[in-house]
């Protein structure tokens, strides 16, 4: 059967004309059994579109680190370093991830008890849950009515000393049935999103930079950030706003690290660089014209939500819903992924998740992009 590609299946929520380059649905795709021909059609397809899914046979975990390694021309380290996760316990990744330990460049995720699972005899895996890391969380008595949460956004890379993934994929292997449940913003506007049991939501960066006003479109391509060091360890005592979009405090106690293996890139959360606006550009709706490095951490924060907030309404959010053999692939850098909703521990669901770590830092603004928006 031959590959065919299809417009992604969108629920009523989204806005459809705000998704027509977004994702794709893959048909004629066997992930443990391809020619090279068959590749290179899914890997040109990411020029086109971010986001990926596929419903296939039984897959393994070494077949998503497979497919990661071609993806990232063979690169073969997971993100947060191979064998790593286990071992920090200070981490907020730590209680979410288990090590496939033949695969330990792919983690299993999910909820519940399994039992003989690629090598391991018996794991109970733990839905992320907003009442262990937010600042507000949903009633006992909301919840039970169907109301949540989304958990973070976020982008799959350690942020320090490893070069951020370029593609994440998800392969499930068991799906909790239920209802609906309502994804309540609760930041004082009235979104809430109607999303299925255990989805996972996804913007599009290249959306949320598109609906920007001039201003932060400029301050966007001008700036970089730069991350803490050791960055899951560093927000671990820290609680998320209402939305998951950003922190309410900080936190400062930290193992040793070392300088130069900080990360800077067009985002993150602990100190903004913002380059002068060039010879020609529009100076004065500029936020920061002559440029500025940005250590208060309440503005950079406060800069960041208000650029991203825009891109997480309720028609801007694609929730996944989930079968068994779904085979997701995204661009990890041009993505937010979020976890959602809330699972009993009877609900059993099981993931493979795997993003190697890449050969190159993005590239972020060029000089036409500041050009044309600054």
């Amino acid at each position: 059967m031959a590959i065919k590609i299809y417009p992604l299946p969108l629920p009523d929520s989204t806005e459809a004309s705000s998704f027509l380059s977004f994702g794709r649905q893959v048909k004629g795709f066997d992930p443990t059994d391809f020619t090279q021909e068959e590749f290179v059609t899914i890997e040109n397809a990411f020029t086109i579109s971010t986001f990926y899914f596929l419903q296939c046979r039984l897959v393994s975990g070494e077949t998503t680190r497979t497919e990661q390694g071609l993806l990232t021309h063979h690169r073969d380290d997971f993100g947060h370093v191979n064998n790593e996760l286990d071992k920090n316990e200070k981490s907020i990744l730590h209680p979410d991830l288990k090590t496939i330990p033949h695969v330990p460049q792919v983690q299993l995720i999910g909820n519940g008890t399994i039992y003989n699972h690629e090598g391991i005899a018996e794991a109970t895996l733990k839905h992320p849950s907003h009442t262990a890391f937010h600042k507000t969380r949903v009633s006992p008595e909301d919840e039970a009515k169907g109301a949540t949460c989304f958990f973070r956004w976020h982008i799959d890379a350690a942020l320090y000393d490893r070069r951020t993934p370029k593609v994440t994929t998800l392969y499930a292997t068991n799906v909790p049935k239920g209802s609906k449940q309502t994804c309540q913003y609760d930041d004082g506007t009235s979104d809430e999103l109607p999303v299925p049991l255990g989805a996972t939501a996804f913007v599009s960066g290249k959306m949320k930079f598109e609906i920007l006003p001039t201003e932060l479109k400029s301050l966007a391509v001008c700036s970089k950030a730069k991350y803490a060091p050791l960055p899951y360890v560093w927000i671990a005592p820290a609680h998320l706003v209402s939305t998951r979009l950003g922190l309410e405090s900080e936190g400062d106690e930290l193992p040793s690290w070392e300088e130069e293996k900080r990360m800077v890139h067009p985002w993150g959360a602990a100190e903004m660089l913002v380059d002068p606006i060039p010879e020609g550009g529009k100076k004065e709706s500029a936020l920061y014209s002559d440029g500025a490095d940005l250590t208060d951490l309440n503005e950079v924060r406060e800069l960041l939500y208000k650029m991203q907030r825009p891109g997480i309404v309720p028609k801007l959010v694609y929730p996944h819903d989930w079968s068994e053999r779904n085979f997701v692939l995204f661009h990890n850098r041009g993505i937010l992924p979020s976890v959602v909703g809330a699972l009993n521990k009877d609900q059993v669901c099981a993931f493979y998740q795997c993003n190697l770590a890449a050969s190159d830092d993005p590239v972020g603004s060029s000089t036409d992009d500041v050009k044309k928006w600054s």
